[in-house]
C-alpha cells in the first residue's frame, strides 16, 4: 500500500500547475460529449481519437442527431477506428436513452452502467466529470500509476487485482473534486508515468512512490494473462461484371461486423494464388469457368488483438454477372455507390496505399 497519503495532494497540485495536456473533451460537462469520446479512445491512441471525435460531433451534434441516424452512415464516419462493436452499441444505446429517457442521458452511476457498451470506467468517468460524483475511474493508465507509486505487484487484470485496486482508487480518490482528479490521474499515466521510459526524476510523487525506491518501475504493472493471436487468411476478389463490383455486408458475430467487404475467401493457411488456383475455386466451387484476372496482389497483414489478418486481392472481371453470386447477401453495385459504404481498415488501406508490384502480372 502507498506509504504517504499525500499522493492524492501531490496529484492535485501537479494538475494545477504543471499538467498542460490538451483534448478537447477536458473540462466537457456534457454527458454525451463525454460519452462518445471515452467510446472513440476505447483501443485508440488520443492523436487518432481525437480528429474521429471532432468529425463526429460536427455530424452528429447531440444523441438525438445519433439516436436518428442511419446505421451505415454512423459506421462510415467510424471507419478506421476498429472495434465495430463499440460503435454499434453507441447507436443501440443513443436509441435506447432516447426512447427511455426523453433523449437525456440518465446522471445516476447504475442507470448508466446497465447501458450497453459501458462498463465502470467510462460510467465513473460521465458520472465525475459531467456530475461531479465520487467514482474512480480505472483504465490503463490508472492502473499503471497504482501499481507503481503502492509497489504491488498483484496482477491488474486478475480477479484479485481488480479488487484490490478498485479499493485503493476509491480511497485516494478526491471527493469534493472527482472529475478534476479522474482527469489529472489519467494524465499523470499518459505524460509522466508512461508505460515506457516514464519521466521518474521529473516525478513530483517520486519520493513516496514504492516502485522507484526498489527500482521496480520497469516492471510493474504485472499482467497475468497473455493474449493468444491467430492468424486468418483472407483473400478478397474484387469482381467487376457489366460495369459494377460486387459487395456484402458482414453481419456474422464475427470482427467488422455491419460493415461491407468484396468477395471473400477465408482459408487456414496461406493459399498462394496463382492463375490456376484461381481458376480451379471458381470452376470447382462456383461451377465459373470464364473469368478475367487483371491484378493478384502480394500478401498484406493487419495486426488485430487477438488475431493476425492477412490476405490478398485479386481483381476479376467477367462478361456477365453470374447467376451463382446473383444472391440476397450480394449486392452489385457502381464504384460511386461502393466509395460510400463504410469499409475495414483493412481493405481501405489496400485501396489508399501506393500500389505494390503484382504478384503476377
Amino acid at each position: 500500500m502507498i506509504r504517504d497519503k499525500s499522493f492524492t495532494s501531490i496529484l492535485m497540485q501537479w494538475d494545477k500547475n504543471e499538467n498542460h495536456r490538451k483534448m478537447p473533451w477536458k473540462g466537457e460537462k456534457d454527458p454525451y460529449k463525454v460519452w462518445v469520446s471515452e467510446i472513440i479512445l476505447q483501443q485508440t491512441r488520443v492523436e487518432q481519437g481525437w480528429m474521429y471525435y471532432e468529425r463526429f460531433l460536427i455530424q452528429f451534434p447531440d444523441l438525438i442527431s445519433l439516436a436518428k441516424a442511419k446505421d451505415d452512415d454512423v459506421f462510415k464516419l467510424w471507419e478506421g477506428l476498429g472495434y465495430y462493436s463499440r460503435c454499434k452499441n453507441l447507436i443501440h444505446t443513443a436509441r435506447y436513452i432516447y426512447d427511455n429517457y426523453e433523449g437525456k442521458f440518465p446522471e445516476n452511476y447504475e442507470d448508466i452502467l446497465s447501458l450497453k457498451g459501458i462498463g465502470p470506467y467510462t460510467a465513473a468517468a460521465i458520472v465525475s466529470f459531467c456530475f461531479n460524483k465520487p467514482y474512480a475511474v480505472l483504465d490503463g493508465n490508472v492502473f499503471r500509476v497504482l501499481s507503481r507509486i503502492s509497489g504491488n505487484s498483484i496482477p491488474i487484470d486478475s480477479a484479485e487485482g481488480k479488487i484490490w485496486y478498485t479499493k485503493l482508487a476509491d480511497k485516494l480518490l478526491d471527493k469534493i473534486l472527482p472529475g478534476k482528479y479522474n482527469q489529472a490521474i489519467m494524465d499523470f499515466g499518459a505524460t509522466i508515468c508512461k508505460p515506457m521510459l516514464p519521466l521518474c526524476a521529473a516525478c513530483p510523487a517520486n519520493n513516496i512512490c514504492v516502485a522507484y525506491d526498489k527500482t521496480m518501475v520497469n516492471i510493474l504493472p504485472v499482467k497475468e494473462k497473455v493474449l493468444k493471436k491467430r492468424i486468418r487468411w483472407f483473400s478478397y476478389f474484387i469482381i467487376k461484371a457489366e460495369g459494377k463490383v460486387l459487395v456484402r455486408k458482414r453481419t456474422e458475430n464475427d470482427i467488422w461486423q455491419n460493415l461491407f467487404e468484396y468477395f471473400l475467401i477465408e482459408t487456414p493457411a496461406n493459399p498462394e494464388w496463382d492463375f490456376s488456383a484461381i481458376s480451379t475455386l471458381f470452376k470447382t466451387q462456383l461451377g465459373i469457368n470464364h473469368l478475367t484476372i487483371s491484378n493478384i496482389s502480394v500478401a498484406k497483414p493487419q495486426q488485430l488483438t487477438h488475431q493476425l489478418i492477412k490476405g490478398y486481392f485479386v481483381h476479376l472481371e467477367f462478361s456477365s454477372m453470374p447467376e451463382v453470386l446473383k444472391s440476397k447477401n450480394a449486392m452489385w453495385l457502381t464504384d460511386t455507390a461502393v466509395s460510400n459504404l463504410p469499409f475495414p481498415k483493412f481493405i481501405n488501406e489496400y485501396f489508399s496505399s501506393p500500389k505494390s508490384p503484382p504478384a503476377l502480372f
